[in-house]
């Protein structure tokens, strides 16, 4: 059980209302008083909450005006990725759905860099971290098999050398582990392609950067399809009530 502060909460109840569109961009937030009764916390736990939301570009916050609410597909970054993937303790599958989209897109060209900038130096440690994927049987076998998959990314990101694409890995990473039981069962297709993981490793080790893009993309799209429409069996549709937008009469 992972604990969680007030603001935690609170932040995760606000952003639920922007997301789902209870509150519209441009609207503005009720007043810190009225949140703190409408949720029944204090004033500064919903202070802490308004000023993150802030920091991630979620609010506008006018000095002597109202707080109001932005677009956050238009203004938010990846770091909101993973308070969007697992809300209120539920994987959303569209979110999850753009992470397989953007791991199948940019995992081939990651993979074509570290080939082109790390080469032999990474063939002990690849090959060490698939040994230890090969190595991952019985209970929550699917679980490790992810597990090592995400150090094997790790080690081929470093490789790449591109500061952008370490930052958009350590977001997806963030987002992705702390659903890695919830996705076991759709990704084992995917984990368990040992035998596409050491081609893509023998690639890598060779220098080779197209070959390295192709078996990447042999190792991200076969499961991908199957993937995304288990993905699609856990859609529902979300509560359109809001407590936050809901005046005493």
């Amino acid at each position: 059980m992972t604990r969680r502060s007030v603001p935690d909460e609170v932040f995760d109840q606000v952003l639920a209302e922007v997301v789902d569109g209870g509150i519209g961009a441009g609207e503005p937030l009720p007043s810190e008083r009225r949140l703190a009764e409408v949720l029944g916390v204090s004033r500064p736990a919903v202070r802490e909450a308004l000023q993150r939301m802030a920091q991630t570009r979620l609010l506008e916050v006018r000095h002597g005006g109202a707080t109001t609410v932005r677009d956050f597909r238009r203004y938010a970054g990846m770091d909101l990725l993973p308070r969007l993937l697992v809300r209120g303790g539920v994987l959303d599958a569209a979110v999850a759905r753009s992470v397989l989209e953007a791991r199948l897109v940019v995992g081939p060209g990651v993979a074509a860099l570290a080939a082109e900038r790390g080469g032999p130096a990474l063939e002990a440690v690849l090959t060490e971290t698939v040994d230890a994927l090969a190595a991952a049987q019985g209970p929550g076998a699917d679980v490790e098999r992810q597990v090592q998959a995400l150090t094997f990314w790790d080690h081929v990101v470093d490789a790449a050398d591109s500061m952008v694409f370490r930052l958009m890995f350590n977001s997806l990473r963030a987002a992705y582990e702390p659903a890695l039981e919830a996705l076991a069962p759709v990704m084992a297709e995917e984990v368990g392609q040992v035998g596409a993981y050491r081609v893509l490793t023998v690639a890598i080790a060779a220098g080779d950067p197209e070959t390295a893009r192709a078996a990447a993309d042999r190792v991200l799209r076969p499961a991908t399809a199957s993937i995304l429409s288990a993905l699609d069996a856990l859609s529902s549709p979300l509560t359109t009530d809001s407590p936050l937008t809901t005046e005493e009469s």
